[in-house]
């Protein structure tokens, strides 16, 4: 039976548990029913189970024969605060917050591939599956490594996945180098003078600054980045007044910034500062950026992502597999893991769904056994029977 055959014989199981997880979403940092149902399974497949690894992150070890190296497959378990209108029978039960990325997906493909390798034991060394909380920019991975997951839990490598809606079920696509985009928010708080509307030579006009600094902000990729680099810099917001003839006292501009590397962040970073004290003194108010990042550059180790192609092509051949797929300017925070331990990210089809984030979007089932055998594949493969490595 091959490894597909054997994950496609707990489809009926992990749909359940899916549609189970799917039904009770849970926001970053309160995954507590979902980390209870995770390490119940653990436990039911014989998996030495850790919790509140990162608050209310989960770790599962399995341990086979005398080899010393160990390898950490990853996915995450939070839910977005979005109303769900999938009309399903197991849409969510939570009032205003939906599994719409998929991460209920991840989470099931993660332990149907514990279940296969706590069954299957065709590795030697040890496996740590690591469930993540809060991905949606609330810091899980940050919260696990603070908890010392990579010392609690050695790896020599770690490897993550998130579906792709639009990529055909039973396809990957990944490559080496960045895979996705550093991912900053910021806050700009912009203090003047209030006055009233019919006289504004008495004010400090905060919303004058900000209107300024929302253009002057556009420069920064256009002449401060080189052009072979890549960066968004984008204001989403401005919150300012409640009157129609009161200048404020104050404007907030917030936004995003992101980039496909550590450098290339601190370079807008850097030139933000500027350009926001520069510009707000220069009409004669006063300026403070909170610049926050969220995730770091999600880059691909070349090794390892030669290790998760060659699972990857095992399990759905070359014609299935896109080797060089461009980066994406959304963000990961499996990123910060990576930075601690080479790894490598992969995205695999999740056929022809609604988008994510989309208050539409639903997992897709038959994508659930492809996820398993590719974790289960790169672990064996990077952890071979009959080495002691």
């Amino acid at each position: 039976m091959t490894p597909l055959d054997r994950a496609r014989s707990y489809q009926d199981e992990l749909a359940a548990v899916r549609h189970d997880i799917h039904a009770h979403p849970e926001l970053g940092l309160e995954e507590h029913r979902t980390a209870d149902l995770v390490a119940a399974k653990l436990a039911e497949w014989g998996i030495e189970v850790h919790r509140n690894v990162g608050k209310t992150g989960v770790v599962g070890v399995l341990r086979n024969g005398n080899g010393q190296a160990a390898v950490g497959l990853r996915a995450d378990m939070d839910a977005l605060p979005i109303v769900e209108a999938t009309g399903l029978d197991y849409a969510s039960r939570n009032g205003g917050k939906m599994h719409a990325c998929g991460h209920d997906g991840h989470t099931t493909m993660l332990l149907g591939a514990a279940k296969y390798l706590a069954e299957t034991r065709n590795f030697n060394g040890t496996v740590n599956f690591i469930f993540q909380p809060a991905e949606e920019g609330l810091g899980g991975a940050l919260e696990m490594l603070k908890d010392g997951l990579f010392d609690r839990f050695p790896c020599n490598a770690v490897y993550g996945m998130h579906n792709w809606p639009g990529l055909p079920v039973g396809h990957f696509k990944l490559s080496p180098g960045a895979r996705l985009a550093g991912g900053a928010f910021f806050d700009i708080h912009i203090t003047g003078k209030g006055a009233h509307g019919a006289r504004p030579h008495e004010s400090v006009d905060p919303v004058l600054a900000a209107a300024h600094l929302t253009t002057a902000l556009q420069s920064i990729v256009s002449r401060n980045v080189a052009a072979m680099e890549t960066a968004v810099v984008s204001v989403t917001r401005m919150r300012t007044g409640e009157a129609y003839n009161v200048i404020p006292e104050t404007a907030v501009l917030s936004g995003t910034v992101r980039a496909f590397s550590r450098d290339v962040m601190t370079l807008v970073e850097q030139n933000m500062r500027r350009l926001t004290e520069s510009i707000a003194a220069g009409f004669g108010a006063q300026a403070r950026l909170d610049f926050d990042l969220r995730f770091a550059p999600t880059v691909n180790d070349p090794a390892e992502t030669d290790a998760l192609t060659e699972a990857a092509v095992a399990l759905a051949g070359e014609a299935g597999v896109e080797r060089h797929a461009e980066p994406e300017m959304g963000s990961e925070d499996f990123s910060f893991m990576m930075e601690q331990v080479p790894g490598a990210h992969i995205f695999l089809g999740n056929g022809d769904t609604a988008q994510l984030h989309n208050d539409h979007y639903d997992f897709n089932d038959e994508a659930i056994p492809h996820g398993v055998a590719l974790y289960a594949l790169v672990a064996e493969g990077k952890l071979p029977k009959g080495t002691n490595d």
